[in-house]
């Protein structure tokens, strides 16, 4: 069994803000019948661990992920979190925890094996909660603050515009696509597809002009 997380905030008051790109990140994936030509089977939602869950089957091998969204507030997201991993006796190599990240570029993603919390509240308690930082992260980009924002909290709790969920939009799917791909082929084949810079084709230079035969 996998554990995909989603880092958010309940309630209809934060449900478009960038601090849930998490949430929507794991909406996104529990919306699709398939990704990555991949099939998905989705189980629906309950209500259990103080969070949404819901078992996703990944494929025609049937590999199990659990969706989870806590329901406590992001800064009491961990609890949530250890809760479902000592439910399903999930290692910690097969989690995965989906968060907004303001240095980034919206929509860019980013995976990485393990790392700090960098300041984001979620992060943080879950590091707190498992007594660790060695789990599977992938940070999804908000575009950073402008600079008339004093407090980042302010950027990250604002409502994304319509053309910024437009944009977002993308990243949502290779977010998604991503957290399929850490439940069927392992987090350095994920790392190796979505972390690669998208960078634009180069034409190929000409061949060299075929020299002149000179003159018998």
């Amino acid at each position: 069994m996998h554990l995909i997380v989603g880092l958010g905030n309940p309630g209809p008051q934060y449900a478009a803000t960038r601090h849930n790109a998490g949430f929507m990140a794991v909406d996104r994936l529990a919306s699709a019948t398939s990704l990555a030509s991949t099939s998905i089977t989705f189980g629906g939602w309950r209500q259990k661990f103080g969070a949404e869950c819901a078992e996703i089957h990944l494929g025609p091998h049937g590999h199990r992920a659990l969706l989870l969204k806590p329901m406590r507030f992001m800064n009491c997201s961990g609890q949530s979190v250890a809760e479902a991993i000592g439910f399903y006796k999930i290692d910690k190599a097969n989690i995965l925890v989906l968060v907004d990240d303001y240095a980034l570029p919206l929509g860019a993603i980013r995976l990485r094996e393990r790392g700090g919390h960098g300041g984001h509240n979620g992060l943080r308690d879950i590091d707190r909660a498992l007594s660790t930082q060695d789990y599977a992260r992938l940070r999804l980009g908000i575009d950073p603050p402008p600079s008339t924002y004093n407090d980042p909290a302010d950027w990250v709790l604002g409502a994304f515009t319509t053309d910024q969920r437009i944009a977002l939009a993308p990243g949502l799917t290779r977010a998604a696509e991503a957290a399929v791909t850490f439940v069927t082929s392992g987090l350095t084949r994920a790392m190796n597809t979505f972390n690669a810079p998208d960078k634009p084709t180069k034409p190929k230079p000409p061949p060299p002009p075929k020299p002149t035969p000179a003159p018998e």
